[in-house]
């Protein structure tokens, strides 16, 4: 599915962010740069040890990166120059965890307009270990990187890549109740 917002394209995917052709993909990080399961796991193996040695590097001079907050490596194996290390919040159920999850995605869509790139693709930030569950995580995602992209940006292309197909419908479903009135084209 996809929808455009101003002259930026959103659109979810499901999939291996790892194989996506976007200039950064975004890693569902912790504030430590540890990239040991899950996602930034995957990404970590995938990319190979540069990834890891480049954030190690990155706390060591910047220290731990706050939640709500981002960094930036490179993509080493990857075909995604660039790897944006969101840390979203481990879930406590009040509007903290919504402010501080929406700041992750403001933080990585913000790093990839700093860097001049075109595209980025997004994971469901916090919804693995951290326990956001996918409904709430897709409304706030979403609305965060519509938000985003009513201002000024140089992003053409907002994928958020999800992993299996009921991630993918719950995204789905988001993003229409959100876009209502909007021209969409389903992929």
């Amino acid at each position: 599915m996809q929808v455009q917002i101003n002259r930026t394209v959103l659109e979810l995917v499901e999939g291996d962010i790892t194989e996506l052709e976007a200039d950064a993909i975004v890693n569902a990080a912790n504030e430590r740069l540890a990239h040991g399961g899950g996602v930034a796991g995957v990404i970590a193996r995938m990319g190979g040890p540069v990834i890891q040695r480049e954030s190690d590097e990155w706390v060591r001079r910047h220290g731990p990166v706050p939640t709500g907050s981002a960094a930036i490596t490179s993509g080493g194996r990857l075909r995604a120059r660039y790897v944006i290390h969101a840390v979203g919040p481990v879930y406590d159920g009040t509007p903290r965890s919504a402010r501080l999850l929406a700041s992750a995605v403001h933080a990585a869509l913000r790093l990839a307009d700093e860097r001049g790139l075109r595209s980025i693709a997004l994971p469901a930030i916090s919804t693995g270990i951290f326990g956001y569950p996918m409904e709430e995580a897709a409304e706030v995602m979403l609305r965060a990187a519509i938000a985003y992209l009513q201002r000024e940006t140089g992003l053409e292309l907002v994928i958020f890549c999800l992993y299996g197909r009921p991630a993918l419908t719950i995204f789905i479903t988001a993003l229409t109740r959100l876009t209502e009135g909007r021209t969409e084209e389903p992929t």
